[in-house]
């Protein structure tokens, strides 16, 4: 139980739904929606619709999306690929004539295809129990009357600004300035994208008017993207991937996206006591960045669409084969740091939003929606102001690279929904938003839980650490004589400019017959059910 007395919030606590998202108002809709009979999937689907409106610079609906669902009848768990390709058009080779060695990341070149929304279609139509106008509804409603910007979406819209390009200014700025707290924030244009959505379904987005602008607009920026290219986009259904933990079973999506990099990272620090070091000393913090090192640099090898790669089912095995963690565990020394390992392929970003829903009949769906970088590549379409994602920054140029940039393929992606099940029995939706960091974020959440004992919210709040490319990033929860002793072990310390993530989580106490929602204090979100 936490300290009453201290800073914090309580975990929300349920019997028929709940919903967890980075904004109060997604929240809000996602429930209203429970309450007037639609299942978890209607509201997860309409809660992701909310939050380009609510966080704009996180995500936007021309996005890409991925998803895990347990339907209300039975145990078994879902995955959902919703991930759009590059441009048929797109070549490696075009971009190393020009010298460049990594996809420019606040560039045309970077925008690959949005998936999202075919991927939120696949949701409605294979698992939910409404209509797209239906679930669409809160969001045109909230995009023409405007919504007040929370704090936390404020300090990231300023952040992000500087990186907005010509028509991208016009839709979000404010007399060239980032919106500030309380101020009202319209989209009319993505009311009237939605508004297709609702009449047509994703035909709505990917033909006609809408994938007229996007395409027109891509092609003026000097992309290669064409209407064939928006016509030809789809999600696909997948089998989750999964590693044990100390009695509980992490399950996350396969490839191209990087689930295995936290279940590979779990299964290293399974060889290590961590329950007996503290949770906020250093030998805690110095063992899960070795760890990490190892994960990443395994990811940054081997990961890469798996419909473009060779035997990815082979690949797949090794990394969760028992004895590559336990390789991978020996080669870490408890007194010292390694170098890093190569540098990571995909650049640094910060953004994402994740959220989770339970409803009354067991459903459960585990969703994480995003453009990438804080507002994407920095450009909008003309006509209705949706912000290009830069997914595509996520491509090797590397000759040969699992992941190098083509035609057709789907980059390396960084966002990961998981859930986490005990005997083939679900216990927990989760996710931990926060582009690279996902993966350490996640395993962080299971072992507080699983470790360290702690209760889900207090779980969320505690501080966290991350190695990443220029060190080991503190978040100020963390005492200087912590950081000190890190430095000593060889570690480049440096304090975090901004916090780490961002998660929400569903416990599932089915003996209790009770759930329990916690959501990050690092957002603006919360917690509700009914």
């Amino acid at each position: 139980m936490r300290d009453f007395q201290s800073p914090g919030r309580s975990a929300v606590y349920a019997r028929h739904g709940m919903a967890a998202t980075s904004h109060p108002f997604a929240t809000k809709a996602a429930l209203d929606l429970l309450q007037r009979g639609g299942n978890a999937v209607d509201a997860a689907v309409c809660a992701a619709l909310m939050l380009p409106l609510c966080e704009p610079s996180a995500t936007g609906l021309f996005g890409d999306a991925f998803a895990l669902i347990k339907p209300a009848n039975g145990e078994q768990i879902i995955g959902v690929n919703g991930s759009g390709p590059a441009p048929a058009g797109l070549s490696a080779d075009a971009m190393r004539a020009e010298g460049l060695d990594a996809v420019p990341s606040r560039d045309v070149r970077a925008v690959t295809l949005p998936g999202a929304i075919a991927a939120f279609e696949l949701l409605i139509q294979g698992y939910g129990s409404m209509g797209w106008s239906e679930i669409a509804a809160p969001a045109i409603r909230y995009a023409e009357a405007g919504v007040p910007v929370a704090p936390r979406v404020a300090f990231d819209w300023a952040a992000f600004a500087p990186e907005l390009r010509g028509a991208a200014r016009r839709f979000y700025l404010s007399n060239e300035a980032p919106l500030r707290p309380g101020q009202p924030f319209r989209a009319p244009g993505q009311a009237e994208v939605l508004r297709r959505i609702s009449a047509q379904g994703a035909a709505g987005f990917y033909q006609g008017e809408v994938a007229a602008d996007l395409v027109e607009s891509l092609q003026a920026l000097g992309g290669c993207h064409s209407l064939e290219d928006m016509a030809s986009v789809n999600a696909e259904v997948v089998e989750p991937i999964s590693a044990g933990y100390r009695g509980l079973e992490l399950v996350e999506l396969p490839p191209n996206g990087q689930g295995v990099t936290a279940l590979l990272m779990a299964k290293i620090l399974a060889h290590f006591d961590l329950g007996g070091l503290a949770p906020l000393g250093a030998q805690r913090a110095h063992i899960e960045a070795e760890a990490a090192k190892l994960a990443y640099d395994a990811r940054n090898r081997f990961v890469a669409d798996p419909r473009q790669m060779p035997h990815p089912s082979a690949v797949l095995a090794h990394l969760l084969r028992d004895q590559t963690a336990e390789k991978l565990a020996g080669l870490i020394d408890p007194k010292r740091a390694m170098p890093d390992p190569h540098p990571l392929t995909e650049a640094v970003h910060r953004d994402t939003v994740y959220l989770t829903v339970v409803d009354r009949d067991g459903c459960a769906v585990s969703l994480i929606f995003s453009i990438f970088f804080g507002f994407g590549s920095g450009l909008a379409s003309e006509r209705f102001g949706l912000i290009f994602h830069n997914r595509g920054a996520g491509f090797s140029l590397t000759t040969g690279h699992p992941n190098e940039a083509a035609g057709g393929k789907r980059p390396l992606h960084t966002i990961i929904p998981a859930m986490l099940r005990q005997q083939g029995r679900l216990l927990m939706p989760f996710g931990v938003m926060g582009g690279p960091y996902q993966p350490t974020g996640q395993v962080r959440i299971l072992t507080n839980l699983v470790d360290y004992g702690m209760d889900l919210q207090s779980a969320l709040d505690a501080p966290r650490s991350f190695a990443w490319t220029d060190g080991l990033e503190l978040e100020t929860g963390y005492a200087q004589q912590t950081a000190e002793q890190l430095a000593a072990m060889g570690h480049r310390v440096q304090r975090c400019q901004a916090p780490l993530g961002g998660c929400q989580a569903i416990w599932i106490d089915a003996d209790a017959g009770v759930l329990i929602g916690a959501s990050d204090p690092r957002k603006d979100g919360c917690a509700l059910g009914y």
